[in-house]
């Protein structure tokens, strides 16, 4: 193993991910220098599809801090979803209730756009660099230690460490026993997720409740949908042919109206496991935890990403005042950064769990519950306080709001 180079900088962050690469890039504009240091290249980031559905707040942290702005361009404004359950569909209309949108871009999609962006303001931002050793956490000048894709060994200092290296984050598992807290809950079930190329089903996506199961209908273009099915967490893709899976996507949604899918080729096929998981606190000694390396949500609530930013928002904005004040003293914000996020974070859980809870279908389930949840629906579509709640859930509380 050969020695590298020793690099300071104010703000070393671990994950190149969205998360990290909007702090970054938000530090960046306020002079604050920064170094983002990334297990993977950065195709392998961009061709891994994920989900994502952008709450109002997290397009304008895109649009309003100089990203491209193709998240306006590219993306799909959405007025509301379609809850749909006993054959029949409810339209949430989320402009009326709340007065919010959200927009569907995927979350490869905002990773390209924060890169492009890193790499025309010049950001130190590695690729291909595997962390190995976190350095003097608690110290005033903690570090981290890395191997680069020749295998040279470089070190990196700085007052602040950030841990945005995902749900399997290497930074958090460096965490000493009994300095935290771990809240996990386990669902019985999965998604199976398949890409096809077919023309959209619907106007708004359909969250579908029914006997069968729980399936979404998405949307990733106008030309590429993603859609998914409740099933068991151990599900094989390699057992599901693509007529099978359109049979089953099809009498999830059956009902009176004759609502039909609109099909086409499978181009893809996976299982999503999910879970819901928390750790407290979101910091230890100068080392802070954002997005999912320090929480993840089941994906039914659409809150993974958007959290991840809204942490990104805390934190930054605690960093800003840290270097603007000219005074080492003032870390007050920084002091609250895990209190003040985790309070939206358990904001999203309870929503997540509730949305999963209402939506799915389990194996065990008795005829009360069945029966209860039916009723829990006819309850939030029925009532417009209802569905104002599950609009202004969905659509985001504001950045800095936890009323």
């Amino acid at each position: 193993m050969s020695e590298g180079t020793t690099t300071k900088s104010r703000v070393v962050i671990v994950g190149g991910g969205p998360a990290g690469l909007m702090l970054s890039h938000l530090l960046a504009q306020r002079g604050i220098d920064n170094v983002v240091i990334e297990k993977r290249d950065h195709d392998a980031i961009y061709n891994t599809h994920r989900a994502g559905i952008l709450e109002q707040q997290a397009v304008k942290m895109l649009t309003d801090t100089g990203i491209d702005g193709r998240v306006l361009t590219v993306g799909d404004e959405h007025d509301g979803i379609d809850l749909r359950f006993n054959g029949e569909s409810h339209l949430l209309h989320f402009p009326d209730l709340v007065d919010a949108t959200v927009t569907l871009y995927a979350q490869n999609e905002v990773f390209f756009d924060l890169a492009a962006a890193r790499k025309r303001d010049g950001g130190d931002v590695r690729y291909e660099c595997d962390v190995t050793e976190l350095l003097d956490v608690e110290s005033d000048h903690p570090g981290v230690r890395y191997q680069d894709k020749d295998g040279m060994t470089h070190e990196v200092r700085g007052d602040f460490l950030v841990a945005a290296d995902g749900s399997r984050s290497f930074c958090r598992r460096q965490v000493p026993e009994g300095k935290y807290s771990e809240f996990t809950m386990r669902y019985p079930f999965a998604w199976f997720g398949i890409l096809c190329e077919a023309p959209k089903s619907a106007p708004e996506l359909i969250y579908a409740n029914s006997e069968h199961g729980f399936a979404l209908i998405s949307q990733r273009s106008e030309t590429v949908q993603r859609m998914y099915f409740q099933c068991d967490p151990e599900e094989n893709v390699d057992n599901w042919s693509e007529d099978r899976i359109w049979a089953e996507l099809q009498r999830r949604v059956d009902g009176p109206d004759g609502f039909q899918l609109k099909t086409g080729p499978i181009f893809d096929k996976s299982v999503l496991q999910f879970r819901s998981f928390v750790r407290e606190p979101l910091r230890y000694g100068n080392m802070f935890l954002v997005g999912d390396a320090g929480h993840t949500v089941p994906p039914t609530g659409a809150k993974g990403l958007n959290l991840a930013f809204a942490d990104v928002k805390v934190l930054f904005e605690a960093l800003d005042t840290f270097y603007g004040s000219g005074s080492a003293k003032n870390v007050g914000l920084l002091d609250a950064y895990s209190d003040t996020a985790l309070k939206r974070v358990w904001k999203a859980q309870n929503f997540s769990y509730w949305m999963t809870s209402m939506m799915h279908t389990r194996n065990d389930i008795t005829p009360f519950e069945k029966k209860r949840a039916l009723g829990e629906l006819e309850t939030i579509t029925g009532s417009r306080y209802g569905r104002q709640y599950l609009a202004e859930s969905y659509t985001g509380w504001p950045h800095g709001s936890t009323s």
